[in-house]
């Protein structure tokens, strides 16, 4: 009894755990940015944070959601996209709580010719990519970015000179 007991316990932790897996990796097609966006996925997110998420929230159409807007991990995944230019948005009454972002656009902003300033009323600091036709491709967060990052990210990410030129 206690033998069969033990084995109908490992079953169902089998089930259960490849039933996960499932939910987990089922989903391939992918969504586009301003649909991820607007379901709340926006940046950056790799896929294996989805998998991670999925251990904490059981709402199997959130994670399916979510491998929609992931970005497959791997080292060469992310760091080859690049996009032709982007806009920087903020809210012109924000400002005054982003010191970083007003002294990139004050002192550093100029070194990126396809970099844009955008002042849109309520919106958070967010830079908006762009690709090669000028259409919306992402956008990214930056409200906790600090200067050097903004940099470092706008150097190996946005083109220097717009293809149009």
């Amino acid at each position: 009894m206690l033998r069969f007991t033990l084995y109908y316990w490992v079953l169902i932790f089998i089930l259960i755990s490849s039933a996960s897996f499932v939910i987990v990796s089922s989903s391939k097609e992918q969504l586009s940015s301003k649909q991820c966006e607007d379901l709340g996925f926006t940046g950056l997110a790799l896929c294996s944070d989805c998998n991670t998420f999925s251990e904490y929230v059981k709402d199997k159409e959130l994670i399916s959601d979510c491998l929609k807007c992931c970005t497959e991990d791997s080292d060469d995944s992310t760091s080859k996209i690049t996009y032709s230019g982007a806009i920087l948005e903020v809210c012109m009454r924000k400002l005054v709580f982003y010191p970083e972002i007003v002294g990139f656009i004050e002192e550093e902003k100029d070194k990126f010719p396809t970099v844009k300033v955008q002042y849109l009323f309520n919106s958070p600091p967010k830079l908006i990519m762009l690709d090669d036709e000028g259409q919306y491709k992402e956008t990214i967060r930056i409200d906790n970015w600090k200067r050097e990052h903004m940099l470092q990210f706008l150097q190996k990410k946005v083109q220097p000179y717009s293809a149009s030129s």
